[in-house]
């Protein structure tokens, strides 16, 4: 993996939980929520300058502004909601260019892995632990926080563990 065990070790504690609550209230609601979005874009701010190369960070940072432009596009085409557009900008720069081609394949992994889930669990007695949830009475729009925040978490911790 291109990025490196350490800074892949300090975003993982801090990126976690957002991850994780980006794909609770995204079932739940159907909502990846503005404060979730700025807080993970925040994280990076901070403590990538510190993890990496400026030059790197700067790339990094302009990754938020390529994948925002291309999830207003495919917002407006109505193709991903917009928390979903936003989110995916927001974690845009926590993944290594050369790890690119390695998280799309993870994403659609685990794309794949959450609709079975969701799907199996929408059609399950599980349903009854959660029979509020918003996401349980779409017919045509699936929370995709359910895959963005593990996908990103997942690419966090394998950097943790296999990261250069």
């Amino acid at each position: 993996m291109a990025i490196t065990a350490t800074t892949a070790l300090w975003f993982l504690p801090f990126v976690l939980p957002i991850c994780l609550y980006v794909a609770y209230t995204d079932m739940a609601l159907m909502k990846i929520t503005n404060k979730a979005v700025v807080l993970l874009a925040l994280i990076f701010v901070v403590l990538g300058i510190f993890l990496m190369p400026f030059d790197a960070y700067l790339w990094r940072l302009a990754a938020l502004g390529i994948v925002l432009a291309i999830g207003i596009i495919l917002n407006a085409a109505g193709a991903l909601g917009a928390g979903d557009a936003k989110f995916a900008a927001a974690a845009a720069p926590y993944i290594a260019l050369g790890d690119l081609r390695f998280m799309l394949t993870l994403f659609m992994g685990v794309l794949f892995a959450a609709v079975v889930a969701h799907r199996g669990a929408k059609y399950s007695p599980l349903r009854r632990m959660a029979p509020d949830w918003v996401s349980w009475e779409q017919t045509k729009k699936f929370p995709l926080g359910l895959a963005l925040g593990p996908a990103l978490a997942i690419y966090l911790i394998l950097g943790a563990l296999y990261g250069a």
